[in-house]
Order: structure tokens, then sequence, then C-alpha cells
């Protein structure tokens, strides 16, 4: 199987779950919100997804901290593009993976005081305030993102759940991929 073919068997996993997680469990009916879920779990697959936001010098920025930096030195749609990441970098790490957080908030770690949360809902907020050419509907998707930021980390956690339950039965993203 191609690579591209691998991306589409992943997202189409994912938006699955989402859809069943968000709508059928949760009772959200929210088509864009959970496309942009969806988009976000099949982008951040890849490690150099997660960590994409880089700094002048080109090095990677691994600490929400940092990104915040980086994103209030930018202007437009540098700014916007930075300010989404760090949003969607602290709800996949809080939504889906939050026992990676004592590791990324170590007392040692530049963000040992940052609440993810607020960062991250304040990140969209900032992302959706951002004049575009195709602004609308995509800024609107940032706005509930940060309006519903324990929202959407809640229903990551049970679309996590639900994958897991299904990668004991056989059913879930690996066994997909070999098949």
């Amino acid at each position: 199987m191609g690579a591209e073919s691998r991306q589409s068997v992943v997202h189409r996993f994912f938006a699955g779950l989402a859809e069943y997680t968000f709508q059928a469990r949760l009772g959200v009916a929210d088509p864009p919100l959970i496309d942009y879920l969806s988009a976000l779990m099949t982008r951040f697959v890849h490690a150099d997804d997660i960590f994409r936001l880089r700094d002048l010098a080109g090095r990677q920025l691994q600490q929400v901290t940092h990104m915040l930096g980086e994103a209030d030195a930018r202007v437009g749609d540098a700014r916007r593009e930075a300010h989404r990441h760090v949003g969607d970098f602290t709800l996949f790490w809080t939504g889906l993976y939050p026992e990676a957080l004592k590791k990324l908030c170590a007392a040692d770690a530049p963000d040992h005081l940052l609440d993810y949360n607020e960062h991250g809902k304040r990140a969209y907020y900032i992302a959706s305030t951002i004049p575009t050419e195709r602004q609308g509907a995509d800024n609107e998707v940032l706005r509930r993102l940060s309006y519903e930021f324990e929202l959407c980390q809640y229903g990551l956690q049970e679309v996590r759940r639900e994958w897991e339950r299904r990668d004991e039965e056989g059913d879930g993203p690996a066994n997909l991929l070999i098949n």
C-alpha cells in the first residue's frame, strides 16, 4: 500500500471514530469541528507535523513556551498559523496523550508552570481573530475550538479509548494498514 493510500485509510479511521464519538456518544453534531479534529489526528500521526513549528534559525520548537514566543514574533498568516499550531499541539497532548504531559511539563522543562488548556484556548482564539483571505468557516471553527476546548479534549480522550478498544479486538489502525 502506498503512502497516500495509507494516509487515506488512517484519515478514514480517525474520521469514523471522531464522528461516532462526537455525534453518537457525546451528542455533538458539528461536522466542521469533527472534520477539523479528524484532520488534526491524521496530520499528527507524523512527529514532524507535531513539532513542525521552527524558530528563525530553523530549530524545531518542542515547548509551548517557545512556540508562543515565536508566534507572537510573527505577523499575518504566519502568526495565525503559529497560534493555530499551539492550539493543535496543546489539544493533541491534553486530549489524546495526557500521560505525556508529565514529561512535557516536567520540573526542568520550560513548560513547567504552563497551563496547556488555557494557552490552547487562547492560541485558537488569537488565530481565529487574524484576518486571512479564506476567513469565515475556518475562523469560526478555530473560535469554537477555543470556546469548546475542554469538550474537544474530552472527545479526543474518548476517541483514544475507542481506538484502543478496537486495537484489542483487532480492528485498529495497524490492522487496517496491514490488510
